[in-house]
């Protein structure tokens, strides 16, 4: 997730598959709810298949407001 670009997002599927592991979408989503070093490893890049914000362990709120910021300063 660090290699994902600032103000770019992946979808969690993408992950999967980039791990080799396309049916591991869950594991995934989990990987990223048990993430407790928020910026460090950019979780908030990553989002559902439609583009919407899913869970964030912080609350969607603080997930749109990062990944706002980090669009402004792109």
């Amino acid at each position: 997730m660090r290699t994902i670009p600032v103000g770019t997002t992946v979808s969690y599927s993408d992950i999967a598959k980039q791990i080799g592991h396309p049916k591991a979408v869950r594991a995934v989503a989990g990987a990223c709810a048990a993430n407790m070093l928020a910026v460090a490893i950019p979780c908030h890049r990553v989002v559902r298949n439609d583009g919407a914000l899913s869970g964030y362990r912080w609350g969607i709120a603080r997930k749109r407001q990062l990944l706002d910021k980090e669009a402004v300063s792109k």
